[in-house]
């Protein structure tokens, strides 16, 4: 197959005008850090601001936003129904207990992200005695679902390595 291939491109100038004045204000939405939502179920020692909820810009299917979570502050055990989380460290240090009784543990720094499954039992912990713990959380559904668990924490939980492909397993051989 050779040659060249020459389209040419008629636009239809009959829709322009009004696709303009609708992308105009139902496109792209920039939500400046300082104009975000404080309105948001809260919990002690933990200040959560919404940016993307239905509200707000009309999302249908994501929720995000920040939380600043206070040195050694920490979550009940709790679940958020069906809905599945991105948590995004930007600074200080995280540490997720997870599991039917919270026996796993991973801790998490500044440019990790932290996945949620739907259902799993998990709390949140500001890792830091004397460090804000600021996070980008990011939920797959507009609404807060936050189900509170009576779940004693063990004393001490099962560490789990943080592995991926940058991070390996002690036990394998390079």
């Amino acid at each position: 197959m050779s040659g060249s291939h020459d389209h040419t491109h008629t636009h239809d100038h009959h829709h322009h005008d009004h696709d303009d004045e609708r992308w105009k204000h139902d496109g792209v939405r920039v939500i400046p850090g300082d104009q975000l939502d404080p309105n948001v179920p809260s919990t002690a020692g933990m200040d959560r601001k919404a940016a993307i909820n239905f509200a707000r810009v009309g999302a249908q299917k994501l929720w995000a936003g920040t939380v600043n979570i206070k040195p050694d502050a920490k979550t009940g055990a709790h679940h958020h129904g069906h809905l599945e989380s991105i948590i995004y460290v930007v600074k200080g240090k995280a540490r997720m207990r997870w599991g039917e009784k919270l026996q796993f543990t991973a801790e998490a720094g500044p440019g990790d992200f932290i996945f949620v499954p739907p259902y799993v039992p998990h709390q949140e912990i500001n890792a830091s005695r004397d460090e804000v713990l600021e996070c980008v959380l990011v939920r797959s559904d507009g609404e807060a679902v936050a189900i509170n668990l009576d779940i004693e924490p063990v004393e001490k939980p099962e560490t789990v390595l943080w592995v991926d492909p940058v991070h390996r397993h002690p036990d394998e051989t390079k």
